[in-house]
């Protein structure tokens, strides 16, 4: 159990993770002073800004949101281990794998995680039977799972993650005490449909990052959990 899953056991509500998927981190630094006594749970360094300004990204973040709960956006594929800690050293509480690696990719990661106290997120973006894939997850002790609809195919369908609902009662209704996380164009409108079927963690990216107000949208995700 590391800093996420702390959080969320306090807190006793779903959180709110914003996305940062920026490719400079002087957005990202910008953002998060809009968003300032927010008290955001999560803020997620996303891939394109690990990507484009290194993993030093991370470390600036969680010098500037000390208080909330930092997620490095890895999506590792290979050397587990190895790549999780370079998260953590760098101020990550949290770090994503990708569900479509190997197990023993997954394995290692887990276990680093153990060591250094984070949490390992495992995403499930790609892989089209979710609940398939959580059956062959739970076994290798994974707790969080990112259930996830890429960018490319939102804009190709128009369909957001509160499209697939009924997935996301699947897997809560077959393993109650894994820990579920949304992300894919939600909105604050989502929220409450998405937090009843089940989700924990509610992954917020564009709708705040491109918003005119961004606080106000962050504001409006709150008043959706109660």
């Amino acid at each position: 159990m590391g800093p996420l899953i702390r959080r969320l056991n306090e807190l006793g509500r779903p959180l709110i993770q914003i996305a940062m998927d920026f490719l400079s981190i002087d957005d990202a630094v910008r953002l998060i002073r809009k968003l300032n006594g927010l008290e955001v749970d999560i803020f997620e360094v996303g891939t394109p800004l690990i990507k484009s300004e290194g993993i030093k990204a991370v470390k600036t973040v969680k010098w500037l949101v000390s208080d909330s709960v930092v997620l490095a956006d890895m999506k590792t594929a290979d050397t587990g281990g190895l790549e999780t800690r370079l998260a953590a050293e760098n101020g990550a509480d949290a770090v994503s794998v990708l569900a479509s690696t190997n197990d023993e990719v997954i394995s290692s990661a887990l276990k680093e995680a153990k060591a250094l106290d984070v949490d390992v997120v495992v995403d499930t973006i790609g892989r089209l039977s979710v609940p398939g894939v959580v059956g062959e997850l739970v076994p290798l002790g994974v707790k969080i799972i990112n259930i996830h609809l890429a960018i490319d195919v939102q804009l190709s369908s128009g369909k957001t993650v509160a499209d697939v609902i009924g997935v996301i009662k699947d897997v809560k209704n077959l393993y109650s005490d894994l820990i579920i996380s949304a992300s894919g164009g939600v909105k604050p409108q989502h929220i409450r449909d998405l937090v009843n079927g089940g989700v924990d963690i509610i992954v917020m990216g564009s709708a705040v990052t491109k918003a005119g107000d961004p606080a106000e949208i962050v504001r409006q995700a709150f008043k959706c959990l109660k």
